[in-house]
């Protein structure tokens, strides 16, 4: 494989590029050549015309392009508002196939319906390379049905782009089809000497406390945690609603898991009902979080990439990066994360306003996220070494201010979910016994009945449960003792209830008295389980104390019966059980 980029300056010094490329070509064995063509400039006069120099030059060779937010070209941003990447495939056995269609809603299932079909029909597709207009259009349906496609097909790809990253206007073009604003194109690749590994860099890292997303329509993100979405952004960073808020938010995207990964979405603006238009669709029920892009953080990650890609051996690396990481690193700069791609093969792409992935089974569409897809021809030449080379900044062995912050603030958020989980299980535990308390067992009891009654469902019981005599015990040896021996009768009853039905529940329903639910457990189930508790708690010896009997009572909720008059009705059979000599159980 051999690749040429140059940028495009004028018609004949693009001509005398293609010649010098036709006589390469011309000693040596070509299965196929293809040209990339980026534009940030939406000159439809100018890309037509590079496109009509190669069909009269190459006529055998294929093109596809896009316009972009800024053009990749030797690991580095291009100064050329136009560049053409032109790759020469020499083994026979690699193929490729162009095939480009309209996309808008009413296509889009028809598109990928088509495409799977024509994989199917190819079973020598490894991967296949996309690019789209997708400004102005969710692309979550696209992704699911392309999904669909045989999992052993890598997809990647990227959106179509311009100079003004306001704008929706955007356009892409093939060999096989006219430029176009409503459009997708795909390049089939494979063969058997084909070789294709994706991979792809984030950086940014999740800060602070969970929001849940509790309404969202496609990119349009309502609500978090049931508040308008943009209070976040007010909240906890100041950020005003005005002409900055994009440039202000962009270091700080929404961070959240979906189909298995991380995904990261950054909002364009803020609407004035407080909801915020996003790069790409959210999903509802999701749990997001804001996230912070730190320089060093990005760079390690970059250089993660760089080693998992080098040991792949590529010839070349076509790269898929959002716009809003130009704009982050700036254009000065940006070469700081795409230049140490070059050290391993040359590294061609475009700045997107989308990248898209296939991880495992799902294709995911990505924001704020670099892309990349490694090519190569061929088996790996063992003798032949690829040293992924990046320099050092001057940071290395230091962290960050920003670091130091998102870890204080991790760390903080850590400690105060912890301290909010611990009140939340104060708020339902007897301090002593470690049980439930009387309102959380009476909230689980209204809870069960209420669902047996709405549903006709499965059978509701309730024990109740209390220590004879238990008063003795302070008044003989004192409340610690008796202390001791609510403690231990509470730990055991709740081994024996659990060990019964894993969805019972048991709880301290005040002084020496004990309450159990038993979900699904009709009245003679219930009736045996109170014996054997009964015999059991008897069995067990207190230091102190000697031995302990209890008395107990059992019922069944009757239909349309409420919760009061269920715990009354168990209550009564616990005072039947305690007249009758205690020490025995009661069913009512």
């Amino acid at each position: 494989m051999k690749q040429f980029q140059f940028g495009y300056e004028n018609y004949e010094s693009f001509r005398k590029q293609l010649k010098k490329i036709n006589q390469w070509c011309s000693m040596r064995m070509v299965s196929n050549v293809v040209f990339h063509i980026f534009s940030e400039t939406l000159n439809y006069e100018k890309i037509n015309m590079v496109c009509d120099v190669i069909s009269a030059e190459m006529p055998d060779s294929i093109y596809l392009g896009s316009s972009t937010n800024g053009n990749i070209m030797g690991g580095r941003l291009a100064k050329e508002s136009i560049t053409i990447t032109c790759t020469v495939y020499e083994q026979p056995t690699t193929k490729l196939e162009l095939i480009q269609y309209e996309l808008n809603e009413k296509t889009e299932s028809i598109v990928s319906a088509d495409i799977k079909k024509k994989i199917e029909e190819r079973p020598w597709v490894k991967a296949v390379e996309m690019l789209l207009t997708i400004r102005g259009m969710s692309m979550t349906n696209l992704c699911e049905h392309l999904s669909e496609i045989n999992e052993d097909v890598q997809i990647f790809g990227g959106g179509a782009f311009t100079d003004d990253i306001n704008s929706n206007a955007a356009c892409v073009f093939s060999k096989n089809g006219k430029l176009s604003d409503r459009s997708i194109v795909f390049m089939l690749m494979g063969g058997e000497d084909l070789h294709i590994m994706t991979d792809y860099v984030t950086g940014w890292k999740p800060l602070g406390k969970d929001l849940h997303i509790t309404k969202v329509k496609e990119s349009t993100l309502y609500e978090l945690d049931n508040r308008p979405a943009y209070e976040t952004y007010y909240k906890y960073l100041h950020i005003n609603n005005d002409e900055a808020f994009f440039f202000n938010t962009l270091e700080f995207p929404f961070f959240f898991n979906h189909n298995g990964i991380d995904l990261l979405r950054a909002p364009t603006q803020s609407n004035p009902d407080g909801s915020l238009t996003m790069t790409a669709d959210m999903y509802e029920g999701d749990v997001a979080n804001i996230a912070y892009g730190d320089p060093w953080t990005i760079l390690d990650s970059v250089k993660n990439c760089g080693h998992r890609i080098s040991h792949f051996r590529p010839d070349e690396l076509a790269i898929y990066s959002c716009a809003a990481r130009r704009t982050y690193w700036g254009s000065d700069e940006v070469s700081k994360e795409l230049g140490p791609f070059q050290s391993i093969a040359p590294t061609y792409g475009f700045f997107t306003s989308g990248e898209f992935l296939r991880t495992g089974r799902n294709l995911n569409q990505h924001n704020v996220t670099l892309v990349i897809a490694a090519i190569r021809e061929g088996d790996v030449d063992e003798k032949q070494r690829v040293e992924f080379e990046m320099e050092e900044e001057e940071h290395s062995g230091k962290v960050s201010m920003i670091s130091r912050l998102a870890t204080f603030i991790a760390a903080a958020t850590k400690d105060l979910e912890e301290a909010k989980e611990q009140l939340e299980e104060m708020a339902v535990t007897d301090a002593l016994t470690k049980l439930y308390n009387r309102g959380e067992i009476q909230r689980q009891i209204n809870d069960a009945v209420a669902e047996w009654n709405e549903n006709n469902g499965r059978p509701v019981s309730l024990v109740m449960l209390d220590i004879d005599d238990f008063k003795a015990v302070n008044d003989t040896y004192g409340h610690d003792v008796g202390d001791e021996v609510l403690k231990k009768i509470g730990s055991v009853l709740r081994k024996y209830v659990v060990e019964f039905n894993e969805r019972a529940k048991v709880g301290r329903w005040g002084g020496e008295e004990f309450m159990v639910l038993l979900p699904g457990i009709d009245r003679e189930s219930a009736t045996m389980f109170a014996e054997g508790v009964r015999t059991g708690l008897y069995m067990l010896e207190h230091p102190g104390a000697g031995h302990k009997s209890v008395s107990v009572g059992v019922i069944s909720v009757l239909p349309g019966e409420s919760p009061d008059s269920a715990t009354k009705r168990v209550d009564e059979a616990l005072y039947r059980a305690k007249k009758g000599g205690k020490n025995r159980v009661e069913s009512n």
